[in-house]
């Protein structure tokens, strides 16, 4: 596993988005690059990944990408491939990316499953920086009190207990791509960084980035599929 960063920022914030419940952090950050108009500084690689890229609208998207905001010196992590097996080597990757550029905080985007139908859609967080503590608690956010939390921001909760982690997570009705519930995180987001960043876009064009992103995770798949009986054969 290995992060190339073609800058360093000093002191950024760091935001992480895996493929999860809902696909929020994947839906949640790529709309976070696009508003922010992020560009792209590093890529994360792992020989266990499939070659693979993807090309949507007659461009390249990295699976594994890094994106920075001079303007907010945020750093966007951007995955858009299926990372299951590898989530221990990413955390350590990313904490040690944290660390070794002194960021000031990780934040961990992530949907929940819910556990039936409620009014609204609920969103809680999980802290150890008391700093962001205060700004959740004074904008009526609660704190996730009972809960399962896997993929990597599970492994990233355990990693980074001595580092400032704030994770977000919002409650999704389905495990398809759900934008409505992104809007949310985008809201508590924005409360908690300042950014001013209008969630009613994602809702406008969601459609629009559901497709997308729906559309290479399964192209992802085939091709993560495809090289896992090509090993196999080998070994037959």
């Amino acid at each position: 596993m290995k992060i190339d960063l073609k800058i360093t920022p000093k002191s950024p914030i760091i935001i992480e988005g895996f493929p999860g419940f809902g696909l929020i952090g994947t839906i949640t950050t790529e709309f976070l690059i696009e508003q922010l108009k992020a560009e792209l500084i590093g890529t994360i690689k792992a020989t266990d990944l499939p070659a693979m890229i993807a090309i949507h609208e007659g461009k390249v998207v990295q699976p594994l990408g890094i994106f920075y905001d001079k303007k907010t010196n945020i750093m966007i992590v951007h995955i858009i491939t299926n990372v299951q097996g590898m989530e221990w080597e990413l955390s350590d990757a990313i904490v040690d990316m944290a660390k070794k550029l002194k960021a000031k905080e990780i934040i961990c985007l992530e949907g929940v499953a819910s556990p039936g139908e409620s009014e609204g859609v609920l969103t809680f967080y999980y802290t150890t920086n008391k700093a962001s503590k205060t700004i959740l608690e004074k904008n009526k956010v609660p704190p996730l009190k009972e809960g399962i939390i896997l993929g990597v921001t599970g492994s990233l909760l355990l990693e980074a207990e001595n580092f400032p982690l704030t994770s977000i997570f919002v409650e999704a009705h389905s495990a398809l791509p759900d934008s409505k519930a992104a809007a949310e995180i985008i809201k508590v987001l924005d409360k908690l960084l300042g950014m001013n960043i209008d969630p009613s876009p994602l809702m406008q064009q969601a459609e629009k980035f559901e497709k997308k992103i729906k559309g290479i995770m399964e192209r992802s798949k085939i091709a993560t599929d495809e090289q896992m009986k090509k090993k196999l054969s080998y070994v037959g």
